[in-house]
């Protein structure tokens, strides 16, 4: 059993930084894609990044390309999402979650993850 656990929310103001971190424990997590997502009040949950199993590769959403950067550091089991330059609009619950099957590249689709966190609030003030 995978557990994961999000850290480094909080609430900022229009155009400054945060880094959330997502630690996991249980299973190393070295072959396997992870991803984040956010879900703001009354809206879908939507993709944000996602990076493959051995960090080669990385996927953004539209919204945050150029201002987001997702790294991992598998000997920490960890994953992190870089904000910069952050807007009123990212404001949400950011999720990381583990992908289903081993060794996939990083995947924009909530299905293909089987593993969740509980979720960081991220509020952006204008």
């Amino acid at each position: 059993q995978v557990q994961l656990v999000e850290s480094g929310g909080g609430l900022v103001q229009a155009g400054d930084s945060l880094r959330l971190s997502c630690a996991g424990s249980g299973r190393t997590l070295r072959s396997y894609g992870m991803g984040w997502f956010r879900q703001a009040p009354g809206k879908e949950r939507e993709f944000v990044a996602a990076i493959n199993w051995d960090g080669g590769r990385t996927y953004y959403g539209d919204s945050v390309k150029g201002r987001f950067t997702i790294s991992r550091d598998n000997a920490k089991n960890t994953m992190y999402l870089q904000m910069n330059s952050l807007k009123p609009e990212d404001t949400a619950v950011y999720y990381c979650a583990v992908d289903k099957l081993a060794l996939r590249l990083g995947r924009p689709e909530k299905e293909a993850y089987g593993y969740w966190g509980q979720g960081a609030q991220v509020t952006v003030s204008s």
